[in-house]
């Protein structure tokens, strides 16, 4: 019990300073803001499909809903990188806008790994379905490499 209350002080201390750093979207329509929400409600289930393959407990049934989910999700960010949503606080590198058409590509690339996951975990087999999460991963990988601070 000491331990605990020594401990909780320093999770609320480091819980407000990690709030007061935040920088709020206030942009028309709050793009910023609003991709970023998609990236994360994607994140939010594709983890979990991560942990499934990974920790050896993959469940057919969850893991095809959770891969449907997903490729629903995948269009949402997209819309709002338009011009004039290159601000703070925005993690896009300023090569979203410089190279368009290799953005363009990278998502078009992330699009269809992602309808290959859904199609491959809608066939419940796992053999099809580590290549096609790694690919997504992969995609997602690069595309932060290229373009996200």
């Amino acid at each position: 019990m000491p331990r605990l209350r020594t401990l909780a002080p320093l999770l609320l201390i480091a819980g407000l300073t990690a709030c007061s750093g935040t920088i709020e979207d206030t942009g028309p329509g709050q793009p910023v803001k609003t991709r970023q929400d998609a990236f994360k409600a994607m994140l939010r289930v594709f983890e979990p499909m991560g942990v499934m393959l990974r920790d050896e407990v993959y469940q057919a049934e969850p893991f095809a809903a959770m891969a449907e989910r997903f490729d629903d999700l995948r269009d949402t960010p997209w819309a709002h990188f338009g011009p004039g949503t290159d601000y703070r606080p925005s993690k896009a590198k300023s090569a979203v806008w410089s190279r368009e058409d290799d953005f363009a590509r990278e998502r078009e690339r992330f699009i269809a790994a992602s309808a290959a996951l859904r199609e491959a975990a809608l066939s419940h087999d796992e053999g099809r379905i580590r290549p096609a999460y790694q690919a997504v991963y992969d995609s997602c990988r690069d595309c932060h490499r290229d373009f996200r601070k």
